[in-house]
């Protein structure tokens, strides 16, 4: 799963707002201010390595717009982070925090770097060197950063002992996503897979799908494309595909997924597998690629790895129907186009993975209350929200005969736009005169 060049994807993520600001109806200065990151912060990040040597990591975290809210955003580490793809990635924070309606701007943060490549201790220093360098610009009340690509409930708990010390207090709302004996919370851990999968059962209800009748392929087994096809799965949808960055496994009858994790998550290899309790035994799969992986013919595709796979160059070979995007910025804006064009309904990042920011934003009030909630309570709550603004954004599609992505923008738009009009724009002070 190679990333494509990223050095316009922050120009190709605004580029969807002028449309989107049309159906919304917003004042010309709301997409002008959204164009436009509030502040960025480019640092580097000395780490003393195992052997002695000191070595330099460049990171950025940039915060994009706070209107409605503190800036709210992971942190990934990945060899291919740049700032034009954190601002892209902040933005998409923004859209989503008011696409289901919590009180947060977006935000993002990054380090360039394979953590693979870094023993624990030497993770560790990486992870509580980027906080020093970010105390000042972080917080419970300016931006709160999470779990992305390659971080972890792990390295955010040491994220926020860092930032804590610095302050000298106990700051547990400065860092979502952590470990359950931190202040994490409960259900956390499946939040995006489980968002993505509320989506997919309320796209199963207003389409009248029998799940049993209906295949799902999935690129990137981690956290999100995991815990979405195991809930699918739980519910009788066939998961005939899934890969991860080494390659993936294609079997037309489907794979029993609990097995296909549980194999994964030991060691860290996707086989295809069938396990009784703990004995598992190999069964027969084709070998695919990703590339493979994303032209399957499939009722549902669910690219939940990096940006920019599915592009202008593979476009004409998708054939799913239904494309779900649990990764952030999978579909490039020409793909969109002749997706979108060919029929295809795609249930676009900034709603299908918001899972794991509402959660985020539970996490967070909990922390600053200090009373914590049962795991039911969390995902009742998750769902309401998912379900709702799921068949608000598909009402607004409807309505505009539009395509959802251009929907859930305006939807998005419009909440951010009603925050900036409330402080006054143009309009207000050409009248005030």
């Amino acid at each position: 799963m190679t990333n494509a060049n990223t050095d316009t994807l922050f120009a190709d993520a605004i580029g969807r707002l002028d449309q989107a600001g049309k159906i919304a109806g917003l004042d010309p200065e709301v997409v002008e201010l959204l164009k436009h990151p509030k502040a960025v912060m480019h640092i580097s990040i000395p780490v003393r390595m195992d052997d002695g040597s000191l070595k330099v990591f460049e990171g950025y975290r940039v915060r994009h717009n706070n209107h409605r809210g503190p800036t709210k955003g992971g942190i990934r580490y990945h060899p291919n982070v740049s700032l034009d793809e954190v601002k892209a990635l902040a933005f998409w924070m923004t859209c989503k925090c008011a696409v289901v309606g919590i009180p947060f701007g977006g935000g993002k943060g990054g380090v360039t770097v394979d953590p693979r490549d870094l023993s624990h201790m030497e993770l560790e220093r990486l992870s509580r060197g980027f906080i020093r360098q970010l105390a000042d610009f972080i917080g419970p009340d300016v931006d709160i950063p999470a779990p992305d690509v390659y971080t972890n409930a792990r390295i955010m708990g040491w994220m926020m002992d860092e930032y804590s010390k610095i302050k000298r207090q106990y700051s547990p709302a400065v860092i979502t996503g952590k470990p359950i004996p931190l202040g994490g919370s409960l259900g956390r851990d499946d939040a995006t897979g489980r968002g993505a999968y509320y989506c997919i059962k309320e796209l199963e209800k207003r389409r009248g799908w029998d799940p049993t009748k209906i295949t799902v392929a999935v690129q990137g087994f981690g956290n999100g494309g995991q815990n979405a096809v195991k809930l699918l799965h739980a519910d009788g949808y066939k998961i005939v595909a899934v890969s991860d960055s080494r390659g993936g496994i294609y079997k037309p009858e489907g794979f029993d997924v609990p097995s296909l994790i549980q194999i994964k998550n030991q060691s860290r290899k996707l086989k295809a597998v069938y396990c009784d309790g703990s004995v598992c035994e190999a069964i027969q799969a084709d070998s695919i690629n990703n590339e493979q992986l994303l032209e399957l013919d499939v009722d549902i595709l669910i690219p939940a790895a990096l940006e920019n796979q599915i592009t202008s160059a593979n476009v004409s070979n998708i054939k799913a129907k239904v494309i779900v995007e649990v990764a952030n910025g999978p579909t490039t804006p020409q793909a969109d186009a002749a997706l979108v064009k060919n029929g295809t309904l795609i249930v676009p990042d900034i709603l299908a993975n918001a899972g794991g920011v509402t959660v985020s934003y539970f996490e967070w009030v909990q922390n600053r209350q200090g009373f914590y909630w049962p795991v039911q309570e969390v995902q009742d709550r998750l769902e309401k929200i998912m379900r709702a603004e799921l068949n608000a954004v598909y009402d607004l599609m409807e309505l505009h005969k539009t395509d959802m992505r251009t929907a859930a923008y305006a939807h998005a738009l419009k909440r951010i736009g009603e925050a900036v009009e409330a402080g006054g724009t143009q309009r207000y002070f050409s009248e005030a005169n």
